[in-house]
């Protein structure tokens, strides 16, 4: 099988997509930004060839490279997990005659004031939301609504450009910031009170194959907002417990509405007050690192079950369920360069068997801002196999240890 894939050499984590393909015994076509050169030996290994453009979001350039392509072999799927890559190739897709996720789902799933039209209309429980580009039309939701209002862009991945507006003069304050007070398109939604997290599929054939649900503590806006809180991420491994079955119920009626086929998928939902509500979606895996956490947790190649879903439409294994794993983000205490770290030691004699995954920048590294997000700075990735005592390593974790900057 020949498969394109998108960018193989950035972020980090792409080589594996790319490694699990091969493994596969699949043709790996690689079409990116950045000279072969720079990507490790390893990763060019397990590339067949491979095409350099200045921009893989350029969808002229990305055809471009897709047609050269296949004037040389039949080009079976053309693949890409990053938020940005996601429509561009499916455009790309579409117009190359590949089979993949439809431009249609790709627009779905980036575009927030869309997709939550297409699920009002399916029955998902949410938030009050508006597309909206002018602060008379935000200021008239927020009137209807209530503050506090989120505002984001449409194409927002994660918590980027995202803000909440608890009145009308902070409103007036985040239009200049969003640039809302010169007319940009802008989506704007009720504020859900309420536990954040998000559920996560590998789906095949429309048919969920894999899935994993994680938690935020605390909730992603105040976790980007406080330097003070080291936030954390948990999977849980008590996905199979009746409490969640509704979000397990939830995440299948919003594949289906979107038209999701054979994708990774990353949803996230709110559970408060008013019930579970859904968020947003994306048809790609996670940030953060999170497959790594589902690995870990599972004890399975999750990278390996996407190449087979990719290559062969079905899953191979089984997810043992056996840990709950997280990472917790340990913010310098100030911006600057990194100086030293304290109670690091105690930790890994105490937690060291948990530990899976580690990240310390050598002193002298410059400090990353808050909202550069959960592994910007130092972090761990630990496990354990009961998910209430992994809560309680990681709140002792981010108690003890300092990450110490000037």
């Amino acid at each position: 099988m020949n498969v394109i894939f998108i960018e193989p050499g950035f972020p980090a984590n792409q080589r594996q997509f790319v490694r699990a393909l091969a493994q596969m015994g699949a043709h790996v076509i690689g079409i990116g930004e950045r000279p072969y050169e720079w990507m490790d030996e390893e990763t060019r290994s397990w590339l067949g060839s491979y095409q350099q453009i200045e921009s893989v979001t350029d969808e002229a350039a990305l055809e471009w490279a897709v047609r050269q392509a296949q004037e040389v072999q039949w080009v079976d799927r053309l693949e890409a997990v990053v938020e940005a890559h996601v429509l561009p190739a499916a455009h790309v897709r579409e117009r190359c005659g590949i089979p993949g996720t439809s431009a249609r789902t790709a627009y779905l799933c980036r575009d927030k004031v869309a997709m939550k039209d297409v699920l009002r209309e399916a029955g998902i429980a949410m938030a009050a939301s508006a597309g909206l580009n002018s602060i008379r039309e935000a200021i008239e939701f927020a009137g209807a609504v209530g503050y506090p209002i989120i505002i984001k862009p449409r194409d927002a991945a994660g918590a980027a450009g995202t803000y909440r507006a608890n009145d009308e003069e902070e409103l007036l304050h985040i239009a200049q910031l969003c640039g809302l007070a010169d007319g940009a398109a802008v989506a704007v939604e009720e504020f859900v009170e309420g536990h954040e997290g998000f559920y996560d599929t590998l789906t095949v054939n429309g048919e969920v194959g894999h899935e994993f649900i994680s938690h935020y503590y605390p909730n992603v806006l105040e976790a980007m907002r406080a330097r003070w809180i080291s936030p954390q991420i948990i999977s849980t491994n008590r996905i199979d417990d009746p409490g969640y079955e509704e979000i397990k119920a939830m995440g299948r009626r919003v594949i289906e509405a979107l038209g999701l086929q054979t994708s990774a998928t990353h949803m996230e939902w709110f559970y408060g007050p008013k019930g579970l509500r859904f968020s947003e979606i994306g048809c790609r895996p996670p940030g953060v690192g999170q497959w790594e956490s589902y690995c870990s947790g599972n004890e399975f190649d999750l990278y390996r079950e996407w190449a087979i879903a990719v290559c062969h439409s079905r899953t191979d294994q089984q997810a043992s369920r056996r840990y709950s794993c997280g990472i917790i983000a340990l913010r310098p205490d100030r911006d600057g360069n990194i100086f030293s770290y304290e109670g690091v030691e105690d930790i890994f004699k105490q937690y060291g068997e948990n530990i899976v995954e580690q990240y310390f920048p050598e002193p002298g590294t410059p400090t990353q801002s808050v909202e550069a997000g959960y592994m910007a700075n130092a972090w761990l990735r630990v496990r354990h196999e009961d998910y209430d005592q992994l809560r309680h390593i990681l709140n002792d974790i981010g108690e003890r240890v300092q990450v110490r900057a000037g």
